[in-house]
């Protein structure tokens, strides 16, 4: 068994989510459907094999002329519309009726919009004063050029990328799995959530918290309920999950008690790399690996749980599923208010708002008492704090 004093020491997160990083495999790239690949992150870099558009084209109906052509007398001798070119090439004295999008037919090399023009029966007259080469024309290649970069590897894939990936006819799609998650919430103190309570009972709201936060990264959560409070059952699901995921996660039975089974198993089932975190909310977080399956240990109060899912879970996950941007931005705000240190480096849930100069100003979400789940309703920021002996 490992000696716990080696945990002595509380990691600065910073340390710790390196720690934690440095850990993380990318996780296999699979084939998927075009629509099944909204949301997934693309897993080679989209180049462009072709020109888009692949033709010269028409932005606007009109007609197609000879822009050096300086008569404003011309014949109309067909109609272009999309997708069937037809036979026909614009010479002096001649034009063809297009539409939007409509391929160039031969020999012209401008439009003129149908505003400028006076109909005649069988021929029009150009009112517009000149008209020069490539006017109102897309030209080959204008939108994306053969052999430029459209998308990155690592990207999330959106409605944007999702009609690039379909316009060039990357299918299927290649994309990175999604991270398979079990989460246990531990406690008996713990019943469901459409349950009443009994005295010393509270509902359980961990457990749907990390779901939705793992939902939110795009993970797949594969299995989730509560975990017995008797340690040879626990064990075995533990060493269940392990083995069927690639991050579990478990809240509460961490801390230093005597029933903070979680920990003293983990001591036997798995490599632990730290157990406590120089942080505020979130102290007793054990991190640990087996094989290639991350491990953590979250504390039981509410806020502490998300604050650390947050902090370090979500870029684990990112990062495993292959995301080139995993971590939130950091800026400088002002504080609206003054705030409190404290003991260790702390993550208080704010608001912050850009006023009409465009200063940033930050301002915490009331109470952030670590059982306070309502301070991170509405919050749009984590305030990073120094402890004051720093």
């Amino acid at each position: 068994m490992q000696s716990d004093r080696r945990f002595d020491r509380m990691l600065p997160p910073d340390e710790a989510k390196a720690i934690v990083l440095s850990r993380v495999k990318t996780l296999a790239i699979e084939q998927v459907d075009l629509t099944a690949a909204i949301g997934r992150v693309l897993a080679v870099d989209l180049v462009a094999d072709e020109n888009h558009p692949p033709f010269a084209a028409a932005t606007m109906d009109g007609y197609a002329v000879l822009a050096e052509d300086v008569s404003p007398w011309r014949e109309v001798i067909g109609v272009q519309t999309a997708g069937a070119p037809i036979n026909a090439e614009v010479t002096e004295g001649t034009t063809v009726r297009i539409t939007t999008g409509s391929p160039m037919p031969a020999g012209a090399d401008a439009v003129v919009p149908v505003e400028h023009v006076e109909i005649a029966e069988d021929h029009i007259v150009i009112t517009q004063e000149h008209v020069g080469p490539g006017d109102n024309i897309r030209p080959i290649g204008f939108d994306v050029a053969m052999g430029s970069l459209v998308v990155h590897k690592g990207t999330v894939i959106g409605p944007a990328e999702i009609g690039l990936i379909a316009g060039f006819g990357l299918v299927p799609v290649p994309v990175f799995r999604r991270a398979r998650v079990s989460i246990l919430s531990t406690g008996d103190e713990l019943v469901e959530p459409g349950q009443p309570l009994e005295p010393g009972q509270i509902r359980d709201s961990n457990r749907f918290s990390m779901l939705a936060a793992a939902g939110e990264t795009g993970a797949e959560v594969v299995w989730s309920g509560k975990a017995p409070d008797n340690r040879a059952e626990l064990e075995l699901l533990l060493k269940e999950r392990i083995a069927a995921s690639d991050v579990v996660v478990t809240s509460g039975g961490v801390s230093m008690g005597e029933l903070d089974l979680v920990k003293a198993i983990l001591m036997e089932i798995a490599e632990v790399h730290f157990q406590r975190i120089f942080m505020k909310p979130g102290k007793p977080l054990n991190f640990a690996t087996s094989g290639e399956t991350l491990f953590f240990g979250l504390p039981g109060n509410p806020v502490s749980a998300l604050a650390t899912f947050e902090v370090f879970l979500r870029p684990a996950l990112l990062a495993m599923m292959g995301r080139a941007a995993i971590d939130r931005p950091r800026v400088k705000a002002r504080l609206a208010a003054a705030t409190n240190p404290g003991d260790r480096i702390e993550f208080q849930r704010a608001v912050v708002r850009a006023d009409n100069d465009g200063q940033l100003w930050g301002e915490a979400t009331g109470s952030q008492a670590s059982s306070r789940l309502a301070s991170f309703v509405g919050a749009n920021a984590l305030l990073l704090g120094a402890p004051i002996s720093m």
